[in-house]
């Protein structure tokens, strides 16, 4: 038993698939160019971010490490150890030094007292030998008093006004190292107090901490390894700190403006996994206006090149929470220019520090504290440390 031939597709049939088919090709075409409009993308971009480099502010041999790469930190943890007798040493000089300062001082104030009172002791030995003198000028026309006698007060009043001004003088000598000041403006003490604060400042600064929060990265530093101030010795990367470059071609960026909506893949993760972040602002220049060594275009033989300018863009935390990004990760940036309202540069300029720490905001605080202490358990008490302060 033989199958029927199956009757062949008319020809009008087969211009109506071919004319649907090409229907279907153009509206695909059309929709993406309207769509495209609106929008540009680039895969040019890279998840960038803060590298806070870990280092000393002064010389000395590593005794101990906080942390290893890949390891998490807080912010004032600490990270490095250094060696620190010569510095306990130091502590101890500068302290035994205020306390001496602070009693010399005393002893100087006390000696303007007791010169003061000398003055005025001189000043009432020469009151009297003057009017011994006049007394007896009196009585020596009567002959009561010889002129030898007259001579001889004369005399008395001559050493008396010299002992005066030599008290003067001695007076004058010692008000010049305290005059105008108190016992804590003094000179040798304010000196003593500042290298104090150096002494326990350097002492603290045995203990390197972590500037901020993050994983620690590029250690170099081992231990019994001799450092200088400003090498560094690691590198803490807060994650949670980041944003993402992204190099447009220069004819894509005449529709950028910051604050416009951004869609991000990245090659970490799969397809389904998409970030949001915001454009919020444009460079100053091209990546090779700012490279090591510029084009030189003013040649003879010039190839014109499609230059990039990049484009930052803040990536919303809370996915960055959930779906963590490594700085240097591939992205692919779309983003929607539907809304070019914004800006196109910056104008603003912040009226907060973009980046700051504060673990060295107590370290001037507490050595003043330990000066304070020096100099109040060598000041002395009673009346006459009070009357010195006043």
């Amino acid at each position: 038993m033989t199958t029927p031939p199956t009757p062949a597709a008319s020809p009008s049939r087969r211009w109506l698939l071919l004319v649907l088919a090409i229907g279907v090709l153009v509206a695909a075409l059309a929709i993406w160019y309207v769509a495209g409009l609106d929008s540009v993308w680039t895969d040019d971009a890279y998840v960038n971010g803060n590298v806070v480099q870990v280092t000393s502010q002064i010389t000395g041999t590593v005794t101990a490490i906080g942390g290893d790469d890949t390891d998490h930190v807080d912010a004032n943890a600490p990270l490095v150890t250094l060696n620190a007798v010569d510095a306990e040493i130091q502590y101890e000089r500068a302290k035994s030094n205020l306390a001496r300062a602070v009693r010399l001082a005393r002893t100087e104030y006390y000696q303007v007292q007791q010169l003061e009172a000398e003055v005025e002791q001189r000043h009432n030995d020469v009151s009297k030998a003057r009017e011994d003198v006049r007394r007896r000028s009196q009585l020596a026309s009567s002959g009561a008093v010889s002129r030898e006698e007259i001579s001889h007060a004369e005399d008395i009043l001559k050493n008396a006004t010299a002992g005066l001004d030599g008290s003067r003088h001695a007076l004058a000598v010692r008000l010049a190292m305290v005059d105008g000041t108190t016992l804590r403006t003094h000179p040798d003490v304010l000196v003593a107090a500042s290298n104090l604060r150096d002494a326990y400042i350097a002492l603290h600064r045995t203990q390197i901490y972590s500037p901020v929060s993050g994983l620690i990265t590029k250690r170099n530093v081992q231990v019994g390894q001799r450092i200088n101030p400003g090498v560094a010795l690691m590198s803490v990367v807060p994650i949670e700190q980041i944003w993402v470059n992204a190099n447009f071609k220069e004819s894509q960026i005449e529709n950028l403006r910051i604050g416009q909506a951004v869609q991000l893949r990245a090659d970490a993760y799969s397809r389904s996994v998409v970030f949001h972040g915001t454009i919020v602002g444009l460079d100053a220049g091209t990546g090779s206006a700012f490279s090591l060594m510029p084009a030189q275009n003013a040649t003879g033989n010039w190839i014109k090149v499609t230059q990039r300018v990049p484009v930052r863009i803040q990536l919303d935390p809370s996915e960055i929470a959930a779906n963590p990004l490594r700085l240097g990760l591939s992205m692919r940036v779309s983003v929607d220019t539907t809304d070019r309202s914004g800006s196109l540069l910056n104008r603003k300029a912040p009226t907060e520090p973009s980046y700051s720490t504060h673990i060295f905001e107590n370290e001037l605080k507490d050595a003043n504290a330990v000066v304070e202490q020096v100099i109040a358990g060598n000041e002395g008490s009673g009346p006459a440390a009070v009357s010195l302060n006043q």
